[in-house]
């Protein structure tokens, strides 16, 4: 009998349903239609022109920017391209959503605003807390 617990606690622990399936990961909110359009899946080679001109047989392109490192100057894979209207933007996503652009499947969704920022009162600089508390420094 104990050798008959022990075979189904074992085949317990080694089954598939003792474990749970992971949780689908929840999905990301949509942006409402604006003129704005994220642009993701770009390559480091690409620049705003070139974004520019990918984007500008869809409609009137107000701006394009490729979001690129400070230091190597390459491009960190995303950028944001406006049109003049909203319809311009809606066409934009249409034709380039999960297209290739300089060799790489880019992704093309509408931009989310940025939140506000956050009032830090008085100080707009963030509190460090390391060393000594501002005001001491020839206090003794």
């Amino acid at each position: 009998m104990a050798a008959a617990v022990a075979r189904s606690g074992f085949r317990r622990m080694f089954s598939v349903s003792a474990f749970a399936p992971p949780k689908a990961p929840a999905a990301r909110p949509k942006a409402d239609p604006s003129p704005n359009l994220f642009v993701s899946g770009l390559s480091k080679r690409t620049t705003s022109e070139g974004l520019r001109e990918a984007f500008a047989e869809f409609g009137e392109v107000l701006h394009a920017r490729v979001v690129t490192d400070r230091v190597s100057g390459f491009s960190k894979g995303f950028g944001f391209v406006r049109y003049a209207t909203t319809e311009e933007a809606a066409k934009g996503i249409e034709g380039k959503d999960g297209k290739f652009l300089d060799g790489w499947v880019i992704f093309a969704e509408y931009a989310k605003p940025r939140p506000p920022p956050e009032e830090t009162g008085m100080n707009s600089q963030p509190q460090q807390s390391w060393g000594a508390p501002s005001g001491s420094w020839g206090a003794q």
